[in-house]
């Protein structure tokens, strides 16, 4: 009850001291030096309106001009295939409360390009968010309302994977290989994403045979992936993918740690992946909130519309869950978690006023 109260005083205190609750803007700073493009969420001046993105439709001031908000940045690192999109009502949230939003497309394993998911791309990601600090760091939009020593890190499946290699966690290819080599029946999906299933018929011993094949081919290497960024100071993994981490080092993560976490979620089991990092790090990390009907889709909001098949099993609410009704306070409680880690309660940040 303490903490919920802290949090709500938390809240209140964010969300008066923002951007006087500006529009959103959207901008996108283009790709460059091999990295994908950063979607920029932020505080605006301008009117918003609906704006078609893939297949959402967003209300923003496209390329509205940025006003001050706190000084903060929050780098928000996607799912496996994952859009910028998908996570516009958090960074709503976080942009009522004054934050920069930035989304980095991470190198073949996007919405556009899917091609190189798991291992090879969580190698990748953790110094792809560190680039994307770099990148809105020097856009002369952005670089003159923010003060890049705090910055905060979300992430969201894969996403969250990264934000753990960011918090301390250190993990391996070869790690990944003996958890698929354990338990590849009860966590099919994790380990092979949606290439294919179990159908219970007589062509899963072949499917079980191929996956193990492929993944002991591909992920023998015992070498250890970390990454430290020292601008990162608060971060927040939702339904991360976590089995391949060596749990001893996210024991102290290096920041403030929120997790996220869904008991429906049949994608990343909890037992294998969230529900062994809260019980590896708590106390000295946070359970943010548990949605005990959600599944492992339940953060992204809006939700991606019409999807059926293997994609749809791992994305789709289950019949109880109201995303519609949790997700708010989901969002809520993130922003004051970075809130509470990011900015002095005082003094408080300026007035909203245009970039110079």
């Amino acid at each position: 009850m303490q903490r919920k109260r802290l949090y709500f005083f938390i809240s209140v205190l964010v969300l008066w001291s923002g951007a006087v609750r500006a529009a959103m803007g959207l901008a996108e700073i283009p790709a460059a030096g091999g990295d994908g493009p950063v979607t920029v969420f932020y505080p605006s001046d301008a009117p918003s309106q609906p704006t078609a993105r893939a297949r959402f439709t967003l209300d923003v001031a496209k390329q509205g001009t940025p006003v001050r908000g706190n000084g903060r940045l929050v780098v928000v690192s996607h799912g496996s295939g994952g859009a910028p999109w998908v996570h516009a009502d958090l960074a709503r949230s976080l942009v009522d409360a004054g934050f920069i939003v930035a989304m980095p497309e991470h190198k073949a394993d996007n919405y556009k390009d899917d091609g190189n998911p798991g291992p090879d791309s969580w190698t990748l990601r953790p110094a792809e968010v560190s680039r994307a600090i770099d990148a809105v760091g020097r856009d002369p939009r952005f670089a003159p309302l923010l003060q890049l020593d705090k910055v905060g890190m979300y992430g969201m499946s894969a996403g969250g994977h990264t934000a753990l290699s960011l918090a301390g966690g250190r993990w391996s290819p070869a790690g990944f290989m003996r958890h698929c080599e354990a338990n590849l029946v009860d966590d099919f999906q994790s380990c092979v994403g949606l290439i294919t299933r179990l159908t219970g018929g007589p062509f899963d011993g072949l499917r079980k045979w191929g996956a193990l094949f492929v993944i002991r081919h591909r992920f023998a290497d015992a070498t250890w992936r970390t990454h430290t960024d020292p601008r990162i100071a608060a971060i927040v993994a939702g339904v991360p993918s976590a089995a391949d981490f060596e749990m001893a080092s996210l024991a102290s993560p290096r920041v403030p740690l929120g997790l996220i976490t869904a008991q429906q979620d049949h994608w990343l089991i909890p037992r294998f992946h969230s529900d062994r990092v809260l019980a590896a790090c708590l106390p000295r990390c946070e359970l943010i909130a548990d949605m005990p009907s959600g599944g492992h889709g339940a953060l992204l909001s809006p939700p991606p519309p019409g999807l059926t098949g293997l994609i749809g099993d791992m994305l789709n609410d289950p019949p109880d869950f109201d995303r519609a009704g949790v997700l708010p306070e989901v969002n809520r409680r993130t922003t004051a978690f970075f809130g509470a880690h990011l900015l002095p309660l005082l003094p408080f940040p300026p007035p909203a006023t245009s970039a110079p």
